[in-house]
């Protein structure tokens, strides 16, 4: 459960890395990095699906350097944390509010004994999804404020959506839920073609995944299973549900792609007009990896974030 380090993608210096274990049994990698003064916080960031810590060392050295304590982990059956199947390459979770657990392990096992207030979250694509059922589920959040990217609300312009949700659906049913999905194979979005790709605009981040990849074959993360779909439809699900998302009660800003073909940046839009306290702001060519993306997205990015973290003391009910 070490961290993987290249001379490509360097590891920021003085990380921590630990074990956590979720009330369930499941296991996860996580690290954490002190800054060299003394922190203005805490920021947590929350992967997507198939992601990695290594994937986020330029933003946890971005973090660092405005003097934030860093925290990073994989959710389960992902990066390092160990796979769920017996084929590694198998993106698989039982239940999508497994991940709630995995959050729940974060707070009690890191947050709480290390980490100093106040709490911040960034959290991108199915980790955002995956914050925003744990608030609401849990009756609160255990940060300050959120700022989510790409959140995985609902597929782009998918319009078969209603058909593989209802195949998935017979295929779980049936006991096929550890097959890949219809089509899926090993190989991760990041290990194709740079050209038409759906991720980012920006070739040497693009491509720098994929070295990552190649030099630590055990991060490869290839198409999810049948059952995984079926989870992402059931999250997906709760959060459109009358009452289900107004009890997130955390300041959150959410940052959608103008480019965005994987995920619908509508229903970001819509979350964000019946959240208690949230902005929507979309950025205009980006794709939805948006802080892997060019320069000029990645700077939109950067004064989003620090307009909103820490911002302005916040009521005590944001802090619930």
């Amino acid at each position: 459960m070490d961290l993987f380090d290249s001379p490509a993608n360097p590891c920021p210096p003085g990380s921590n890395v630990v074990r956590l274990r979720a009330r369930d049994g499941a296991l996860l990698r996580a690290a954490y990095w002190r800054p060299e003064a003394k922190a203005r916080g805490t920021v947590v960031i929350l992967q997507g699906r198939s992601e990695f810590i290594e994937k986020y060392y330029e933003i946890i050295g971005e973090l660092l350097e405005r003097g934030y304590f860093v925290v990073a982990f994989d959710w389960r059956g992902q990066g390092l944390s160990p796979r769920l199947l017996a084929n590694p390459a198998k993106g698989h979770v039982l239940h999508s509010a497994d991940y709630r657990h995995d959050l729940d392990a974060l707070v009690e096992q890191v947050l709480g004994p290390d980490a100093p207030k106040p709490w911040f979250a960034l959290a991108h694509s199915m980790g955002a999804a995956a914050l925003f059922d744990h608030a609401a589920a849990r009756g609160g959040s255990p940060f300050a404020r959120v700022v989510a990217t790409a959140p995985m609300l609902a597929l782009h312009g998918f319009p078969g959506s209603d058909y593989a949700r209802a195949l998935a659906d017979i295929f779980v049913f049936a006991g096929l839920s550890r097959m890949f999905i219809p089509g899926g194979g090993a190989t991760m979005l990041c290990e194709k073609r740079f050209e038409g790709n759906i991720l980012s605009s920006d070739r040497p981040r693009f491509e720098r995944t994929a070295r990552i990849v190649a030099a630590c074959p055990r991060l490869r993360l290839g198409e999810p299973t049948v059952g995984w779909v079926h989870a992402a439809y059931q999250l997906m699900d709760r959060l459109v549900e009358p009452g289900f998302a107004e009890r997130i009660n955390v300041p959150v800003l959410m940052l959608a792609a103008g480019d965005e073909r994987l995920v619908s940046t509508p229903a970001v839009e819509n979350l964000a007009k019946r959240l208690k306290n949230a902005l929507c702001v979309v950025l205009p060519g980006a794709r939805h990896e948006i802080m892997m993306e060019r320069p000029e997205i990645r700077a939109k990015f950067w004064a989003a974030f620090d307009t909103f973290i820490p911002g302005e003391p916040l009521l005590p009910a944001a802090h619930a």
